[in-house]
């Protein structure tokens, strides 16, 4: 079973090796919200390479932590992978959004699987993730010299403490970057003022889709009458610090 990042939604950032392991794959699955409900991977895939991907339906919305209904949804999800190996299958791939080592829902999916059958073969194809397409689109570079990168997820059940995180590292020296904070943007927005990095700062909603956004922070607060409470889930926020001249972070 090998993990296949899929990039953050354009289609043309699927990598020449994604493509050769999803076309060589006897099944390919992706993740969903429900059988209902589109998924974002299927759709670059089939955009593409024409593959149809299976959807497998995994506890995406919740966001209490450990939950029963997460863990019940990887023991269904690794089922079907295991069913499929059972049905003739020598190559299992699944799509993953971004990049398969990163928040991805493969590494829940990969420790059921490998729980269940010791003798099935699991790597990873990694993928282009949103913080560099958004950096590249924006002309923001990531880190320089002797800077860090920190990146912090702002979802799920301890939502304070990655907000104390995100402060934390604002305060530092590097870049900062912030995914799925949507729900929480004006928490966000108020941190990166009172580090003094608006006027650096860029942020992407939906990257890849019809209706992405890419702005400068600070033209995103000067064009909202009130302060932008809430965005996508898939949002991306970069705080890079404020540079001097060329090399000064050397």
């Amino acid at each position: 079973m090998v993990g296949v990042g899929v990039g953050p939604g354009d289609p043309e950032l699927l990598t020449l090796k994604a493509a050769r392991e999803l076309r060589e794959a006897d099944l390919v699955f992706a993740p969903t919200t429900a059988l209902d409900k589109p998924s974002r991977a299927a759709q670059i895939v089939h955009e593409a390479l024409g593959i149809e991907a299976k959807p497998l339906v995994f506890a995406l919305d919740d966001t209490g932590g450990l939950t029963e209904a997460r863990t019940a949804a990887w023991d269904e999800a690794g089922r079907a992978v295991v069913d499929a190996f059972h049905g003739g299958a020598r190559r299992v791939a699944f799509a993953t959004l971004g990049d398969p080592n990163l928040y991805s829902t493969f590494t829940y999916l990969g420790h059921t699987v490998a729980a269940a059958e010791p003798g099935i073969r699991i790597r990873t194809v990694p993928g282009i993730t949103a913080m560099q397409d958004l950096a590249a689109r924006a002309g923001v570079p990531l880190a320089e010299g002797r800077e860090p990168l920190t990146l912090v997820p702002v979802a799920g059940a301890e939502v304070d403490r990655a907000l104390d995180a995100m402060e934390a590292a604002l305060a530092g020296t590097g870049t900062v970057v912030i995914y799925k904070g949507g729900r929480h943007l004006d928490a966000l927005v108020s941190a990166v003022e009172r580090a003094g990095r608006t006027e650096q700062a860029v942020l992407g909603t939906d990257l890849g889709l019809p209706g992405e956004t890419i702005s400068r922070l600070a033209d995103r607060v000067a064009a909202a009458e009130t302060s932008p409470a809430r965005a996508p889930y898939f949002t991306t926020l970069i705080a890079p610090p404020a540079r001097g001249q060329r090399g000064g972070a050397l």
